[in-house]
């Protein structure tokens, strides 16, 4: 989940401290947020996410095969909350606080959002900055936005090694154990009855992989203080959901994702009260988006538990990967919604990298059109591959030897029509072949080689394709260039001088 970030602090490096490495992928937000749980209705009745089914209305838009149980027929809805509700899913937003005054941000919000997670103000420095002395105000705030406007709240966080206040951060062993079972008790009693789901525990578990758990003092107090932390959330509020939420494990291949897997698997089999796992899913170039993430929810939620996607945000803004992300947690009948980390660009904590539907004057991106779509059941399947063919040589755009590891520099070859020479030109400007990988620039200096890579939605991953036959990088604005007209001849990029090497026809 993204961090919080002190005022006056530097980047919030994610679930490390800063005195950590960067994390590319990790989430760190402006003024240091958390993900939470999904909200609850109205201070008075709680009303379950999954129970966000709307009546259904007339026209037929056809089934998805992605949804594991498909709307009925229905109309198009023409919002993200009430296009998920069609499937019995929310579409969440992250709010600060300290925007509810922006009536661009709060309108957009209030329109296309049915979940709010509150950003930072329900993080345990906003809500005990000393010690038994706890602050509901920011957080009441969030939660009484969310409320008044029909929104479901998710709760996040409670247990967390970062964004402890600095009393917290020089206990230790029982004492810091005590205290950590005093908070959970006293923000879960605050709001019994009011936020369907928690996110108990963030980010335990150590980048890397070793498949370890993260060294902090709160696991410094025993191994045993994530399991302490869910029993004593279950005993605060029997009827909340409680969630464990970590970054970076949507790669079912990832250390760390087993390690979370074997950690939930674990809890199941002994009665650990644990309902839910949250997937931050803050891809970028450090963590690009990978199509096993949705083998990596089905195995979840295989266990018993529900699955969400909690904070997303993808670099760049890629409506092919926005799509496919949204796609993955449709086709997963115990993944229960979506979360993005942030309402415009503007308002992200990588507002850097672009990364949300909304551009910073709020309007929407074409990231936004392939989520809605998506959700309205509309195929995502970008249109089958075609070759690259050079003007030059007659010979296709190919990967060595069908390769599909990361830094393969594409060659030239006899045209064939293998899966190796099928390239797809996506809305966004990707040339992706076997679907998850993305024709990439190595660098953006004449002789950069260019090669496969995870899509993962930078300029680099991004051609534009020129009425005289060239292909330019977006990033670099040099054209893709073969070195030689031979098979095994390799592509580079180079300034464009309109040679017949740097021309294509793409089917």
């Amino acid at each position: 989940m993204p961090w919080f970030r002190p005022a006056g602090s530097a980047r919030r490096v994610g679930a490390d401290d800063a005195s950590a490495a960067p994390q590319p992928f990790r989430d760190v937000y402006p003024g240091g947020t958390v993900m939470g749980s999904y909200a609850i209705s109205p201070p008075t009745a709680r009303r379950k996410f999954h129970g966000l089914l709307i009546a259904l209305v007339v026209g037929v838009l056809g089934v998805v095969s992605a949804l594991v149980t498909p709307p009925s027929a229905h109309a198009a809805e023409s919002t993200l909350g009430a296009a998920a509700a069609q499937s019995d899913r929310y579409f969440g937003v992250a709010i600060a606080s300290g925007r509810l005054n922006d009536s661009v941000y709060t309108s957009i919000a209030n329109r296309e959002f049915t979940s709010v997670t509150a950003e930072n103000e329900m993080k345990i420095d906003a809500t005990q900055p000393q010690r038994g002395q706890f602050n509901f105000t920011a957080g009441d705030r969030v939660y009484n936005w969310a409320v008044q406007n029909g929104k479901q709240v998710r709760g996040h966080t409670l247990a967390w090694h970062s964004q402890q206040p600095g009393w917290m951060q020089n206990l230790n062993g029982g004492e810091l154990r005590q205290a950590m079972t005093d908070h959970i008790t006293g923000v879960m009693t605050h709001y019994r009855g009011k936020i369907v789901e928690w996110d108990v525990v963030n980010e335990a578990f150590a980048d890397g992989g070793s498949g370890a758990r993260r060294d902090s003092n709160l696991q410094r107090s025993g191994n045993d203080w994530i399991e302490v932390a869910f029993r004593a959330a279950r005993a605060a509020d029997p009827a909340a959901k409680l969630c464990y939420n970590d970054y970076n494990v949507e790669n079912w291949n990832s250390a760390k994702t087993q390690a979370m897997y074997a950690m939930v698997r674990d809890f199941k089999q002994r009665g650990v009260p644990i309902d839910c796992v949250g997937f931050q899913a803050h891809f970028n170039e450090g963590n690009p988006y990978n199509s096993n993430f949705r083998t990596t929810l089905q195995s979840f939620a295989a266990l018993g538990v529900d699955v969400s996607v909690t904070e997303l945000d993808i670099q760049g803004a890629s409506p092919t990967t926005f799509a496919n992300v949204t796609n993955d947690c449709l086709a997963v009948a115990r993944c229960v919604g979506i979360t993005v980390w942030g309402v415009r660009d503007s308002d992200s904590w990588r507002s850097h990298h672009t990364p949300l539907l909304f551009n910073n004057d709020g309007s929407k991106k074409p990231a936004y059109d392939a989520v809605l779509n998506a959700l309205n059941g509309g195929s995502s399947t970008p249109i089958p591959g075609g070759q690259i063919r050079g003007a030059g040589s007659e010979r296709c755009l190919d990967v060595p030897n069908s390769s599909t590891t990361d830094g393969t520099q594409v060659q030239l070859w006899d045209c064939h029509g293998g899966t190796n020479q099928q390239w797809t030109h996506t809305a966004d400007g990707e040339f992706r072949v076997y679907g998850n990988k993305c024709l990439d620039a190595g660098g953006t200096g004449n002789g950069t080689r260019v090669q496969i890579y995870s899509c993962w939605g930078g300029d680099n991953q991004k051609w534009r394709v020129n009425s005289d036959g060239s292909i330019v990088g977006v990033q670099s604005g040099l054209c893709l260039d073969a070195t030689g007209s031979g098979n095994g001849a390799q592509l580079q990029l180079y300034s464009c001088w309109n040679g017949s090497n740097q021309r294509w026809t793409v089917t």
